[in-house]
């Protein structure tokens, strides 16, 4: 009997990817460090050499070196010799004047998100965080802090549902209820296309100021109603051509949400669309990572939120009285989830 070759070792991959994950938070903290002390705003104006971003940001010029050779090394920034300066993508995403800034929302990692995942492995063991985001006592105050940095996340998306929606083209009132309203992305951006647009705005006293500013900001605020209160308990309304779920069902859960599909169904007229923006798992759920990561971020902040499926949305939906469930494409972390309530 011939002997049996024997199994090939598959070889150790290298350790490299363990240890980058690791060191995950140190992006991060460079980042937020950047945009706080005004590096990439400071390198707007022109290139500059160290001693003189480091004077510019009121900054040491040893803490300054190691920041800015960091972000060289990100990509973030280029260094010609002497001098640094920013990148294409960091001109575009990270300087405050950018029509396209997101730099805001690096400015809360350390003082609003990481202190509460730094509880991770104790909430894992019992299944609920130590204080909770999506309830009117903290949550009022902590979203307050940082809804109108995050307007530019949804901007895009909220400009492209009104293109999906043909809203430049209508020809009579449209009424939109904006639910969990926050800095007020989605009904601004419905507003602008349409000064057929009225626009209702639910969302706690603490975060109505907010949205009152920023729909100030834009020049609509004359065609907006402000609600204040929760979503379980506020007067929506009735008659609604279109009502907006702005990245609230996550922090919701199922039952919570359940119960404002029903809510929504109710305010919306015969033929009203409802839209839904979130993180979106795909069905089996092994993607994508950002969806999977930020269903840990409801793990450490709430005390029943997570990311669902398009399937399991389409069938609250369903459950709630909609029809025709479909997903739209948009720029952003996810599709749009849309609905109709039947003639």
């Amino acid at each position: 009997m011939a002997d049996q070759p024997k199994p090939v070792a598959k070889p150790v991959p290298s350790a490299d990817r363990i240890l980058d994950l690791a060191s995950g938070y140190e992006p991060a903290l460079i980042l937020e460090a950047a945009v706080r002390l005004g590096v990439f705003d400071i390198l707007d104006e022109h290139p500059m050499t160290l001693p003189d971003v480091a004077r510019r940001a009121e900054s040491s010029p040893r803490g300054m070196r190691a920041i800015l050779n960091a972000l060289v090394g990100l990509d973030l920034l280029d260094r010609f010799g002497d001098l640094y300066a920013l990148t294409d993508e960091s001109a575009a995403y990270l300087v405050s004047s950018s029509p396209t800034n997101q730099g805001y929302m690096c400015k809360h990692v350390s003082r609003h998100l990481l202190a509460r995942w730094m509880r991770l492995t104790e909430v894992v063991r019992s299944g609920r965080p130590e204080g909770v985001v999506n309830e009117q006592t903290d949550g009022g105050a902590y979203f307050r802090e940082f809804v109108e940095d995050i307007f530019p996340m949804s901007y895009e998306s909220a400009q492209a549902l009104a293109v999906a929606l043909d809203l430049k083209h209508a020809r009579s009132p449209v009424s939109v209820l904006d639910l969990a309203a926050g800095s007020g992305v989605w009904s601004i951006a419905l507003a602008e296309a349409s000064p057929n647009v009225r626009a209702t705005a639910v969302d706690w006293p603490a975060v109505i100021p907010v949205t009152q500013r920023v729909a100030e900001k834009h020049g609509v605020a004359d065609r907006f109603r402000f609600i204040e209160g929760d979503l379980m308990e506020a007067d929506f309304g009735s008659g609604h051509t279109i009502a907006t779920l702005g990245h609230i069902v996550h922090s919701e859960g199922e039952q919570r949400s359940r119960r404002l599909l029903e809510r929504t169904f109710a305010a919306l007229a015969p033929g009203g669309t409802v839209v839904i923006a979130e993180f979106v798992a795909n069905e089996d759920r092994t993607g994508p990572i950002g969806a999977l990561i930020f269903a840990v971020t409801m793990l450490v902040n709430t005390e029943a939120g997570d990311v669902f499926t398009f399937g399991e949305m389409a069938g609250w939906l369903r459950d709630a009285g909609f029809v025709d469930a479909r997903q739209l494409e948009v720029p952003g972390p996810g599709p749009l989830i849309l609905a109709t309530k039947p003639d």
